[in-house]
């Protein structure tokens, strides 16, 4: 079964950082549309990033522009997500997907997590003092 394996998370207070990685075994992240989500107790799944093939575009949902940022590395098939500045609002599991089959991401893809095949368990992230 090919599914995504998130690593990196943890607790931190407030303006700390994280980075949190995301790999397929078995699977070549570079010819996929890929995603971060997030979601947080009693709260609906929410698209932090997602992040198209190689010279294909780049969105990140508007509330953590600047802050946390989506990128991959091709040579060691790695999805990752640098979380600077962090806010105790940040605080959810944040789960690594992929779109199977689209290279390319739309803006809208956020919003769509149902869009997206194949799912990581999701790494559990908590900003506090």
């Amino acid at each position: 079964q090919i599914q995504p394996v998130e690593s990196g998370g943890g607790s931190v207070q407030p303006g700390g950082s994280l980075r949190l990685s995301c790999v397929i075994p078995g699977y070549n992240i570079g010819t996929s549309c890929m995603a971060w989500f997030r979601q947080a107790p009693g709260k609906a799944r929410e698209g932090v990033a997602v992040v198209s093939i190689v010279g294909g575009p780049t969105y990140h949902f508007d509330s953590v522009k600047g802050r946390l940022t989506a990128s991959r590395d091709i040579t060691k098939n790695i999805l990752y997500l640098q979380m600077n500045s962090l806010e105790p609002e940040d605080t959810a599991i944040y789960y690594c997907a992929a779109k199977s089959g689209r290279p390319y991401c739309a803006r809208a893809d956020l919003g769509t997590p149902g869009d997206f095949d194949l799912w990581g368990q999701g790494t559990q992230v908590t900003v506090s003092s």
